[in-house]
């Protein structure tokens, strides 16, 4: 019985690690990617989140100092899909911003040069959102879980972030259906009109056609 009970509990114990492997390769890895910023103009990066989901993102200049010239810095500014401002920082070489998203839709972060410098640089960027963004070691000190535990709470946020990801893509192809929809009707109706507006077009080419030729004695 003992034995058994065993089996079942390892069984049970690879089956979870393998869901939290499977879960872990279907949430988005957040990695940090680098960005070479012209000595003029603005260098951005998006990506679509939805609503009600956790961002955090650090950036660096990597470019070390040059001989007799400091590092050069860098302004940065984080906006929403609706334009809202939500982080803006100026002349740094490093910073971070967090927030929570209340809006579906692409969020903007730009970078840019110092302009009195004349120099461009690179700048490295660590984006995570959503499960990647947790700190699971403040929640297995708060909650005082570890080991298999930690590992369980770690697949339930993955497929609770799965699960909200599939219920997001689900509502974003019910409005671009109903979008499509409405612009098939639209060029539907358009089409019947010009179809209409031919036909009367050529009944009034031929009136006039007849006319013409009852008024020269034609026919």
């Amino acid at each position: 019985m003992a034995d058994n009970f065993n089996l079942r509990s390892s069984m049970a114990f690879l089956l979870s690690l393998t869901l939290l492997c499977l879960a872990t390769r279907l949430v988005p890895q957040a990695e940090a990617i680098w960005l070479t910023i012209p000595s003029t103009g603005t260098k951005c990066v998006s990506e679509e989140i939805q609503n009600h989901v956790v961002v955090l993102a650090d950036y660096y200049v990597v470019d070390d100092a040059v001989e007799g010239h400091h590092s050069p810095t860098i302004s940065v500014r984080v906006t929403s899909p609706f334009g809202n401002n939500l982080h803006h920082n100026e002349n740094v070489t490093h910073g971070q911003f967090a927030f929570t998203t209340s809006e579906n839709g692409n969020y903007l972060a730009c970078f840019w040069v110092d302009t009195k410098q004349g120099v461009g640089t690179t700048v490295s960027l660590d984006w995570k959102t959503g499960i990647a963004a947790k700190d699971w070691e403040s929640v297995a000190k708060k909650e005082k879980i570890e080991g298999v535990e930690l590992e369980l709470a770690k697949l339930e946020g993955a497929v609770q972030a799965i699960h909200d990801n599939l219920i997001y893509l689900k509502s974003r192809e019910a409005e671009m259906r109903e979008v499509s929809e409405t612009t098939n009707a639209r060029v539907a109706w358009f089409s019947i009109m010009s179809l209409g507006v031919c036909i009367l077009v050529s009944l009034l080419q031929l009136w006039h056609l007849k006319r013409f030729f009852l008024k020269k004695k034609l026919i």
